[in-house]
């Protein structure tokens, strides 16, 4: 079982990036993912969540409407859409295995991509 996480770099402030978390092994249409990231010298943070089946997402208070996570099960990908970016969003990102309910999300199991760096600067 492998997920891939893509589409990082380095973008403007108030740009777009879409990153793509792509599974091997894992059908991502049994599966709740979920995008992470940790930036240096902070914690973790949940991104976004999507349910198995997409009725469920989740997302973390600091996205404030910016980003929005889809999944396509017919291609295995989960994506998150990020729109209005701001230095802040600077982190490495990655995708999980999740639990998501209304309200939480968070990683279940040993289910994790490497890291795609997102870079927000002018």
């Amino acid at each position: 079982v492998q997920l891939q996480a893509s589409g990082g770099g380095l973008v403007q402030p108030g740009g777009s990036l879409r990153l793509s978390c792509a599974a091997s092994g894992l059908t991502l249409a049994y599966v709740a993912i979920g995008w992470f990231r940790q930036a240096p010298g902070k914690q973790r943070e949940g991104v976004s969540c999507i349910s198995s089946r997409g009725g469920i997402t989740y997302y973390g208070d600091f996205v404030k409407g910016r980003f929005t996570i889809s999944k396509d099960n017919a291609k295995n990908v989960v994506y998150l859409q990020m729109n209005s970016l701001n230095p802040e969003d600077t982190a490495v990102y990655y995708c999980a295995r999740v639990s998501v309910q209304i309200g939480s999300c968070a990683i279940s199991g040993d289910y994790r991509s490497q890291g795609t760096l997102v870079t927000v600067s002018s």
